[in-house]
């Protein structure tokens, strides 16, 4: 029989220190309100702005976000040039806010299948943020799990590895959020009930959250309402609940 080495459990607090949300439902608010889908997806950097600001207010450490999949090149052509340009124009315009604010910001994903002026956005806007503490606002973009999980044992093979040496703490060492607590509390707006391919590994303990809300509509009082939910959970980590009353 094998054995595995016993892994260390998360301390357990009130407030989430890792929030990662899928932002879902910009292009249905937009058509609801018969607006083309790109003005949900500005209505919904404005939701972005007021989550953001609630999660430093409120103390938690690392915010999470899914702004593009891997999957989202396959949307009309059309979408994917104005998202292109939406993601251009709040690099442009948000990350000074966001310094100033003593915000990190980091982007997560394959960074060669955009422009080279938003990679170049994305380079300039990590250095001027870097040493920031407040909060880690860190957006996944052109990423996904899979994705994740294989550059992670790419970089593996190519240190030289061995197969016998790779173990869950060597691949996680990798992946694209080694460096940060794993999520605690999972919010998905706009009614779907998956997490579509989002830090797949990562999740697997994560508390999750799902809610009705489109995201343009998603504002602090409805995270107050996910941290709620968050905190009536019990959070085993494999233990039984007499053992997780006892260390508490």
């Amino acid at each position: 029989m094998s054995t595995r080495k016993k892994q260390a459990t998360p301390a357990g607090t009130d407030v989430p220190r890792h929030i990662a949300i899928i932002m879902d439902g910009n292009g249905r608010w937009a058509k609801r309100r018969l607006m083309p889908r790109v003005a949900g997806h500005r209505k919904g950097v404005e939701a972005l702005r007021g989550v953001i600001r609630a999660c430093a207010e409120r103390g938690v450490s690392h915010l999470t976000v899914f702004a593009f999949s891997s999957e989202n090149w396959r949307r009309p052509q059309e979408e994917v040039t104005l998202l292109m340009e939406l993601f251009m124009r709040a690099l442009e315009n948000e990350v000074a806010r966001l310094h100033e604010n003593g915000i990190r910001f980091r982007v997560i994903g394959d960074l060669s299948g955009f422009s080279e002026r938003i990679q170049t956005l994305i380079r300039d806007a990590e250095a001027l943020t870097r040493g920031n503490t407040r909060l880690t606002f860190t957006v996944a973009a052109n990423y996904g799990g899979r994705w994740d999980i294989v550059q992670a044992m790419k970089k593996l093979m190519a240190a030289g590895v061995s197969p016998d040496e790779v173990d869950e703490a060597a691949l996680a060492q990798k992946l694209s959020i080694a460096d940060m607590p794993e999520p605690d509390l999972f919010i998905r707006t706009g009614g779907e009930q998956r997490i579509s391919n989002f830090l797949l590994w990562q999740l697997a303990y994560t508390e999750l959250y799902f809610t009705d809300a489109l995201w343009p509509d998603f504002d602090p009082a409805a995270l107050d309402e996910a941290i709620a939910s968050y905190r009536t959970r019990e959070r085993r980590f494999g233990r039984t609940s007499e053992q997780v009353r006892s260390a508490s």
